[in-house]
């Protein structure tokens, strides 16, 4: 894609930036178009007149709310729109050539079939796929029970077998934000996230205020949800593809998706050069006179934590993966199955990369041990009893110290530049790499992603600076510390003067005049992106402030806990600086932080230890600075705006302060509506994943409005689930949804270390973007978050996220293998446990007592002492102390040794 069609695209889909609304013009009056209402137990719908497509689905007990766009049926009324109750097939005789058939392009008068019985509304729509249509088609709105079923039937009228290789429903859900306010938005609108697991598959409906009820999308029979295909706008897509809708897709609005149960046809054209599907691609095949019935069913949830309770309530299998999908060589899940009907055989796809072996069932579910080998993505196929088939997606990785290590080697090597030469002051630098062309990205028109800031280009550095905060290595620290002299301070960040503290946007820019022949004449250097000398240097955009500040704090945690890895500057330069970086982004950069900003959770660990180093007068002036804020975001109804109409940035910062203030109404708000864009699916791409459909425009090398999972809001929508966790250890869901999105990040780390901005969830990609882009801001919620959790559930039993559980009669042992081994919380103690040097190599609680022991690695050259801090996150749990410990800064000091060191941490 060009650069102008990038600032195109850009232009077309964003509604808001730079913050605040933009002026529109008048929107059109159109003519209402006539419906029929109708009603079930448990919805106030509504079809067209004319089409018997889906006009409006209320729950029952609200009508004032719509999970369709029917406040913007007139507008979508022309042909070339889709809704619900239209259809896409792609179909040909055997051997023959494709013909595509899509009933919302050119639509035609519906012939009305009788409405007896069960039946809501019938018709034959056959008229509206053309006259080349070997099927008739006919479509049934149902009251099957109490639950309303959408159904099409299928007939081959041919004399001849034809081939259907696509096969589509339109899904269209109002998660439309075009012309609404944040307030509106969240009280109006809809996100939609997809199990695409086959006969098991769904889609979730749920409001953006994670309010009840949910919406539900079941398959019926012979339906499997095989893929979820973006449905494009007609000048975006494939030529000659009339499987289009004319809404427009952007930044405010998503788009509309097909419920895809036949994609061969795809799969061998437009998808042939993607990488592999989520199922194996399949057709169907109707004889001479022959029929197919295919339909959905449409329920709510009374919530959106009783989305897994409804399904089992419609006998649905459901799958619950402990402690969820992204799977280390080194360590063993639990996959916990609940079926209305047997288990017939489990399959690994491919073969040999997994392995499910069934063990001791807990309660009605059935639980098996999951193993993996290799590395990348695989899949468990279980066949039912009745001959329907679910597939469970997985990623396998290395283990996550080895992953760790790649990730550090990687950023400080292979994305290392440096060259005196570089008139941009560059030298040395960590650059967005191009994992396509095997370098660094030296320039691009959207000048941030070669300059080192706004996230685009500063993920690669804040990634490897971020990897240093549990995992030090000396040869990485050196290099890094050379990076903050030499071209953070003075370049990026101003040095001294009234600006002190200050962070430019980018340290790249366009000037072809002060450097001529250093830019690439076949990129469009003509657009906005490319900003000017003064516009790189501006100092007023507050994201790129955190950035920097973890680069300050990081380094000091490590000199502080590590003697010898840090020698350019004491702790207290590197915490002063980290502080200095949060005051000069109040001064130089107030307007955008009225929003919660990536990363912000920095701003309050800073604090932290800003009070825990008895540095008064900076952390009374930060707190003060802070508070402002705080106070600003208690008195708004949904306190995480962002210069987009709508975001998934800021909620975590938010969450942070209200937390730390005693807000916690307004903490409360901001976890509910995490909650509603981040699911639990059993699907490593769709577990945690917290929604993001923008950012390839910003920081990818293909830049597309496109669903984009384990982009950096997983991981930083994770830190406040983890919080809210600790603090109700008795919600399990809450600890599912954040540890799938703290180890989502994680898939984003190649064999060697590359690290990709996001996955292209898009069928036509179905691979990594080659930019690293703004991935470290995902790695630094994957830093701060890293820890094995000890549980106790009521269902499952003893369960260990990042470790491997050992049980005997007096006590629970756990092993950790997450990519930290510095964080451990014991649940059934409330207990949490961090480490800021030293490493967990096993930890054992007792229930009877409550005793909890720690075994920690012996000492390094750079390691001799464990710092080890305890708190009870629980109200109702007791004061753990670690008898005969040194305390220091609010934590325990303790000499390790050249074997493993025991320290019990009793409760008081």
């Amino acid at each position: 894609m060009t650069v102008f069609r990038l600032l195109t695209l850009l232009l077309a889909t964003t509604a808001t930036l730079a913050g605040g609304a933009q002026p529109r013009p008048a929107k059109p009056s159109y003519r209402p178009i006539a419906q029929t209402a109708l009603r079930t137990p448990a919805f106030r719908l509504a079809l067209r007149t004319d089409t018997q497509t889906l006009a409006r689905l209320s729950p029952a007990a609200e009508p004032g709310f719509d999970f369709v766009p029917g406040a913007r049926e007139a507008e979508r009324a022309a042909d070339g729109y889709v809704h619900i109750g239209d259809i896409h097939l792609r179909v040909r005789p055997a051997g023959g050539a494709w013909t595509e058939l899509a009933s919302s392009q050119h639509r035609k008068a519906i012939r009305r079939l009788p409405a007896t019985g069960a039946t809501l509304a019938a018709a034959d729509i056959t008229a509206s796929l053309g006259t080349a249509s070997p099927l008739r088609v006919e479509r049934r709105w149902v009251d099957d029970h109490g639950v309303l079923a959408l159904r099409f039937t299928l007939t081959n009228m041919t004399k001849t077998p034809v081939e259907i290789g696509a096969l589509g429903m339109p899904m269209v859900f109002d998660n439309i934000i075009t012309d609404r306010s944040l307030e509106q938005a969240h009280a109006q609108a809809s996100f939609v996230d997809p199990y695409i697991g086959r006969d098991a598959g769904y889609l979730q409906v749920t409001r953006l205020n994670g309010a009840g009820p949910a919406l539900l999308v079941l398959p019926e029979k012979g339906t499997p949800l095989e893929a979820y295909r973006p449905i494009l706008e007609p000048a975006k897509a494939p030529q000659g593809d009339v499987f289009t809708d004319r809404s427009k897709r952007g930044q405010t609005s998503e788009g509309f998706y097909d419920w895809t149960i036949a994609s061969k046809a795809f799969a061998k054209k437009e998808w042939a050069k993607a990488g592999e599907q989520w199922n194996a691609p399949t057709s169907i095949t109707l004889a001479p006179g022959a029929a197919r019935t295919i339909g959905v069913r449409f329920v709510t949830a009374p919530s959106i934590a009783a989305i897994e309770d409804t399904l089992v309530a419609n006998h649905r299998p459901v799958a619950v993966g402990i402690p969820g999908y992204v799977l280390p060589t080194d360590q063993q899940a639990a996959l916990f199955l609940k079926t209305p009907s047997p288990v017939a055989k489990v399959e690994s796809l491919p073969a040999g990369a997994l392995t499910a072996t069934p063990t001791a069932s807990a309660k009605d579910w059935a639980r098996y041990t999951v193993r993996s080998k290799g590395w990348g993505r695989a899949s468990l196929a279980i066949t039912y009893a009745d001959g329907s088939v679910q597939t469970v997606s997985y990623y396998i990785t290395k283990p996550l110290d080895q992953t760790m290590a790649d990730l550090g080697r990687f950023s400080t090597h292979q994305q290392w530049y440096e060259d005196k030469a570089d008139p941009f002051g560059r030298n040395p630098a960590i650059l967005t790499y191009d994992r396509e062309a095997g370098k660094v990205v030296t320039q691009d028109p959207r000048v941030w992603i070669s300059g080192m800031s706004d996230e685009g280009g500063a993920g690669s550095w804040v990634a490897a600076i971020a990897k240093q905060l549990d995992n030090p290595d000396p040869a990485e620290i050196a290099k890094l510390q050379r990076l903050v002299d030499a071209t953070i301070q003075g370049g990026l960040q101003v040095a001294d003067g009234p600006h002190a503290g200050a962070v430019r946007k980018s340290l790249f820019y366009y000037d072809p005049a002060a450097h001529p022949g250093y830019y690439d004449p076949s990129l469009d250097w003509k657009t906005w992106t490319s900003w000017s000398r003064k516009d790189a240097g501006d100092l007023g955009r507050a994201y790129n402030y955190p950035h920097v500040a973890i680069g300050h704090w990081v380094l000091y945690r490590v000199a502080r806990n590590h003697p010898g890895l840090v020698t350019a500057h004491p702790w207290r330069w590197y915490l002063d600086h980290a502080y200095q970086t949060t005051a000069a982004m109040m001064r130089d950069a107030p307007y955008y932080t009225q929003f919660g900003l990536m990363e912000g959770d920095v701003f309050v660990d800073i604090l932290r230890d800003l009070k825990r180093e008895g540095l008064a007068a900076e952390s009374t002036d930060m707190e003060r600075l802070m508070k402002r804020r705080a106070d600003h975001w208690r008195t708004l109804r949904y306190p995480f705006g962002s210069e987009m109409a709508w975001d998934s940035t800021g909620q975590p910062e938010v969450y942070a302060w209200m937390r730390y203030f005693g807000y916690q109404p307004q903490a409360d708000v901001t976890r509910q509506v995490i909650l509603a864009y981040d699911p639990t699916i059993p699907s490593w791409g769709y577990n945690g994943n917290a929604r993001r459909y923008w950012d390839f425009l910003y920081g990818g090398k293909y830049p597309r409005i496109e669903r984009q999972l384990h982009h950096y809001g997983s991981t930083l929508n994770a830190v406040p689930l983890f919080d809210a966790y600790r603090a109700d250890p008795t919600d399990l869901r809450l600890l599912r949804i954040a540890y799938g999105g703290m180890m989502g990040g994680i898939t984003n780390i190649d064999r060697d270390g590359f690290s990709s901005a996001a996955f292209h969830s898009a069928p036509d990609m179905m691979r990594w973007d080659p930019y690293s882009g703004d991935y470290g801001m995902g790695f630094y919620g994957h830093a701060i978050t890293a820890a094995s959790y000890l549980v106790n559930d009521p269902t499952f039993g003893w369960l260990g996220f990042g470790g491997t559980v050992e049980q005997a009669a007096d006590a629970i042992g756990i092993v950790p293998k997450d990519g930290a081994r510095a964080r451990l919380f014991v649940a059934p103690a409330g207990l949490w446990i961090t480490l800021e040097s030293g490493k967990i190599a096993r930890a054992t609680y007792r229930p009877s007592t409550g005793l909890v022991t720690l075994t920690l690695d012996a000492a390094t050259a750079t390691t001799p002492t464990a710092r080890v801090f305890v708190e009870t996150t629980t109200k109702t749990g007791r004061q753990y102390a670690a008898a005969g410990a040194r305390q220091e800064r609010g934590g325990y000091t303790i000499a390790l040794g050249a074997v493993p060191t025991q320290l019990d941490l009793s409760p008081q």
